[in-house]
């Protein structure tokens, strides 16, 4: 039977809760034991002192996989923002003392990561008391972690349009139409766009911000789309393009060295390149940590010179 919330309190300890937390997030008692430093007995006997307290198993085994159960699902979400209030906590004790330290949460989009070492590199030197954890996930991934609240922070290009969200946009992220140096296109005078698109067009999966772009353009051209190939991310439908598969429109970040080496080449085509920025998002009712607010305003203040950082060159 459950236990009320005055016997249930003193029998949780905060050590359970870490525990918890670590298997919760490898799904493994020996992976978390490996993080915590600890014995795997010793991570299981805190997990099973912890579902005496609640009265409920918190993780079922199925066959050999460890799975959680509907309470540990419940207990995360408690855990989540307790973690996430003594976070808080300590990073405004340390505000008070004159201090910016605490761990900042990132998440972004694939193309994104080509940015975020430009961002993350400055504002480290700016702030070395702060830790940044960083995910690379794909768009769905973001858009699913921005409704979860998992992180302070998601990069990402063309976010949901949502009320509920908050984006604000730092440089532009120029998608460009990329082919193989050999490729006949490059002695025509002029490429049409819908030559180039008829040209074995490798693409991303629906959904991705890179496809949802070219998607756009199609409709406002009347252009048809005729994918000859989906891939799941754009190094590989770089290393399509560089094995002779076809063409792609990609972030032109994610192709400079192949520019400079000679290996790829962006066409001159009407409609592009297609101009999307880079946002920082966030839920609009998140209330900022201050280690939030120190990477929000430093990015504000580096978006001037970030563009030459990351191009090489001023866009115009």
């Amino acid at each position: 039977m459950p236990y009320s919330l005055s016997r249930l309190l003193p029998r949780l300890s905060f050590r359970q809760l870490q525990v918890f937390r670590s298997v919760y997030q490898h799904l493994s008692y020996s992976r978390a034991a490996e993080q915590l430093g600890l014995t795997q007995p010793a991570v299981s006997s805190q997990i099973r002192q912890l579902e005496q307290a609640l009265g409920q198993p918190v993780f079922e085994y199925v066959g050999k996989q460890l799975y959680i159960t509907a309470a540990g699902e419940r207990l995360e979400g408690v855990t989540r923002t307790i973690f996430a209030d003594l976070e808080r906590l300590q990073m405004e004790l340390a505000e008070m003392e004159g201090q910016v330290r605490g761990e900042l949460r990132l998440a972004a989009v694939s193309t994104a990561q080509y940015v975020v070492p430009y961002l993350l590199k400055g504002f480290l030197q700016q702030y070395p008391h702060i830790d940044v954890r960083l995910e690379i996930v794909n768009r769905a991934r973001a858009t699913q972690r921005l409704t979860e609240n998992r992180d302070d922070l998601v990069i990402m290009g063309m976010p949901p349009e949502s009320g509920a969200l908050h984006s604000i946009p730092f440089l532009d992220n120029l998608l460009v139409p990329v082919v193989r140096t050999d490729t006949p296109l490059l002695s025509l005078d002029s490429v049409e766009p819908q030559t180039f698109l008829d040209a074995n067009l490798l693409i991303r999966e629906p959904g991705s911000g890179t496809r949802k772009a070219l998607e756009q353009l199609c409709h406002q051209k009347r252009l048809t789309l005729k994918p000859h190939m989906e891939l799941g991310s754009n190094a590989a439908i770089k290393h399509g393009v560089l094995a002779g598969l076809g063409v792609a429109v990609l972030p032109r970040l994610s192709i400079q060295a192949e520019l400079k080496l000679g290996q790829l080449a962006c066409l001159d085509i009407e409609g592009f390149p297609l101009r999307r920025s880079w946002c920082t998002v966030h839920p609009a009712a998140k209330h900022p940590t201050p280690v939030m607010r120190a990477f929000l305003e430093y990015v504000q203040t580096a978006m001037c010179g970030l563009e030459e950082q990351v191009y090489g060159e001023p866009l115009t």
